[in-house]
């Protein structure tokens, strides 16, 4: 699936495609590799949360 996604995207023109994958996933980075996708960066999440003021 993710090999005819890439080529799909590729045929319409994108000139690049982004694949986010688990890093502990070793078996799946494996074969993104294989197909032709290169690690470039690391990235992580962040959700910042706050408690709404009182009203008053």
């Amino acid at each position: 699936m993710t090999v005819e996604a890439s080529r799909a995207a590729q045929d319409a023109g994108a000139t690049d495609v982004v694949l986010f994958t688990d890093p502990d996933n070793l078996t799946s980075n494996a074969l993104y590799q294989r197909i032709g996708y290169v690690h470039l960066a690391d990235f992580a999440g962040y959700r910042f949360s706050y408690d709404a003021p009182e009203a008053g």
